[in-house]
């Protein structure tokens, strides 16, 4: 316990000395806070008087700096205005960067207008700019003017993809026969087309900053009438220099059909190398020297709408003008080439300022479209009532046929295009309308064969005719994609038509001289050429009456029908040998009968004048379309 309470008495000792030593600090600690505080007010005049020459020093830097800035103000306006006043011609670019700075003046100042000489500064400033702005638009105007003339047509071609160039020795042939051969060629190769470089790479730029300024002053309305009138120009000289003219519907019915059908396989052409080369080209320059949308959008649907009013109302023409049927394949051609451009016509004329132009072109297409359909109706009651006096005097194939032939065979080049037309105008499968129609021409055709093959007088004539026109419509079809369309049936049963006429033929040019060929009349019993029978009971005067007959018959016979033609060789020899079976036999069995009769008599060649070799190697004659034959020889 003593040592505890020891302890305890040393602690309390420690405490009292610290307790002594802390109020001993506080003392010292609150005299130092009293010497600070009074040196503090004895410095405080001082370092006012600092801070107040530091302010001054910061006010006089920024004077100096403002200062120096306007100066530099005034002297890039002295430099600006050297370079306005010699004009853009000598540096352009240069030119250029004082227009910028002089904007830059105008709004530096404009910023300061509590400096005495801004109002002035400003003034002068734009009236410079505006003398600029106005040598800057007559720059753009010289410049884009003397860079805009129309693209010579050789050049044009030289950009065509090889296959497409046009050839001077094998022009056009009509009825579709180049569109189809550039559509095998663009099956075998990848068409590319490489658009003319309209103005020179080292211009647009120039022509770009221009536009550039003009925009940024407000001229807008100028810069338009200036691309507009210096571009529309170039193209439509262009269009001019290709050969492409404004025409219409009257204009067009007063041509040749020949010239027309010239003129359209060119327009054709042309339509490809304006769509694929130079509208294309004269976008691009849009593009390049125009950064505002809008602006650029607008140019050139002014620079492009006459132009593409003049190549579409030729289309317009061809369209409305009197329909026949040369027309469908020429129709079908221009359908065609505008249902292969008109995803260029879409892109080209996107904007909405080239909507009537996109417009235009759809109308020329459903219109073509529905005038080649009405064409193709119309050709089946044209061949119907085809009244051509044409006479072919010796019962060949007839023109009427040919063409008709011909035509379908077009017809079918061009299946593709019908079937969409059928599928734009008509419900049902195409293929069907299709062979429908086809049926109805070749209906039509025959029914007017019929009418013609009575013209004739001789009716051997008229099945011959007839036998020799369905020949070639049969063996036409056959040859042809018309067959699949039209079926075996149908090609079978006109063949079955054939031998029909050739049977009639037969039974009328030679039923009558095989009568004279005939026992009957001679003796009694059997007619059999081939009759054993004896010949005493015929006399020798109605053998010789019997031969006087056929000599003459045959001979008639010979002498006319030599000068028929029949132009199949295949056709010609089936003829001839039918005839062959018929007469030869009969020919030699009653010669061999009654012949001992004659031979014993005066004169036996008389009567017997053509052994069966004879008439043999005669009827070889036939059907050659000779003109004149010595039946002695």
């Amino acid at each position: 316990m003593e040592t505890l309470r020891e302890r305890a008495e040393l602690m309390r000792e420690s405490m009292q000395k610290s307790q002594s030593v802390t109020d001993n600090m506080v003392t010292i600690l609150g005299s130092f806070d009293h010497r600070l505080s009074a040196l503090e007010t004895a410095m405080r005049p001082t370092q006012l008087r600092t801070h107040s020459i530091r302010r001054a020093h910061e006010n006089i830097d920024k004077t100096l700096k403002v200062a120096e800035a306007i100066l530099g103000q005034f002297d890039l306006k002295r430099q600006a205005e050297a370079k306005i006043l010699r004009g853009p011609h000598e540096d352009l670019e240069s030119y250029l960067e004082a227009v910028d700075q002089l904007r830059s003046i105008v709004r530096f100042f404009s910023g300061n207008k509590s400096l005495k000489s801004s109002i002035g500064v400003i003034n002068q400033a734009n009236n410079l700019l505006g003398k600029a702005i106005f040598k800057l638009e007559e720059e753009f105007r010289q410049l884009l003017t003397s860079y805009s003339k129309p693209v010579e047509p050789d050049r044009l071609f030289d950009c065509l993809p090889n296959s497409l160039r046009p050839s001077p020795a094998s022009p056009s042939d009509g009825h579709g026969t180049k569109p189809h051969l550039e559509h095998q060629t663009k099956s075998l190769e990848t068409i590319v087309y490489h658009p003319p470089a309209l103005i020179p790479a080292r211009i647009l730029p120039l022509l770009h900053d221009l536009a550039q300024q003009m925009v940024e002053a407000g001229q807008q309305q100028q810069l338009f009438n200036i691309y507009r009138e210096a571009r529309s120009s170039a193209v439509e000289q262009t269009l001019r220099k290709l050969g492409v003219e404004r025409l219409s519907k009257d204009d067009v019915q007063k041509m040749q059909w020949e010239v027309l059908e010239a003129k359209i396989g060119d327009w054709i052409h042309f339509m490809r190398i304006l769509l694929k080369l130079l509208f294309v080209a004269e976008k691009r320059v849009c593009n390049q020297i125009f950064d505002h949308e809008s602006l650029r959008d607008q140019c050139f649907a002014e620079v492009m709408g006459n132009s593409v009013a003049m190549l579409l109302s030729f289309g317009e023409a061809i369209a409305k003008s009197r329909r026949s049927p040369e027309k469908l394949f020429v129709l079908l051609d221009m359908y065609e080439i505008m249902r292969e451009l008109q995803p260029d016509i879409d892109i080209i004329f996107a904007s909405k300022y080239c909507g009537e132009m996109r417009e235009a072109a759809k109308v020329l297409t459903k219109r073509l479209a529905q005038t080649a359909q009405e064409t193709f109706g119309d050709f089946e009651e044209a061949v119907e009532k085809d009244a051509t006096k044409t006479a072919v005097l010796d019962g060949t194939v007839h023109p009427l046929t040919s063409y008709v032939i011909n035509y379908v065979k077009f017809v079918f080049d061009y299946q593709s295009t019908l079937k969409q037309l059928f599928k734009e105008f008509n419900d049902g499968d195409e293929d069907e309308q299709l062979a429908s129609l086809t049926t109805r021409i070749m209906q039509a055709l025959q029914n007017n064969l019929d009418g013609k093959s009575k013209q004739y007088k001789d009716p051997a004539l008229t099945q011959l005719f007839l036998m020799n026109n369905i020949h070639y419509i049969v063996r036409s079809v056959r040859k042809s994609e018309a067959k699949d369309l039209l079926g075996g049936d149908w090609v079978q049963i006109h063949r079955r038509v054939v031998q029909q006429h050739a049977n009639q033929y037969k039974r009328i040019s030679w039923s009558k001289i095989l009568q004279s060929l005939s026992i009957q009349g001679l003796q009694g019993g059997s007619s059999s050429f081939g009759d054993a029978g004896s010949t005493a009971n015929v006399s020798r005067a109605m053998i010789k009456d019997r031969y006087k007959t056929f000599n003459i018959q045959f001979e008639e016979i010979h002498q006319r029908q030599s000068q028929w033609t029949v132009p199949d060789t295949e056709l010609r020899e089936s003829l001839r040998l039918a005839v062959a079976e018929v007469l030869l036999p009969a020919y030699r069995s009653f010669v061999k009968r009654y012949g001992p009769l004659i031979q014993g008599g005066k004169n036996p060649q008389k009567y017997i004048r053509y052994s069966p070799e004879d008439l043999e190697r005669m009827l070889a004659e036939f059907f050659e379309g000779k003109t004149s034959i010595d039946p002695r020889r």
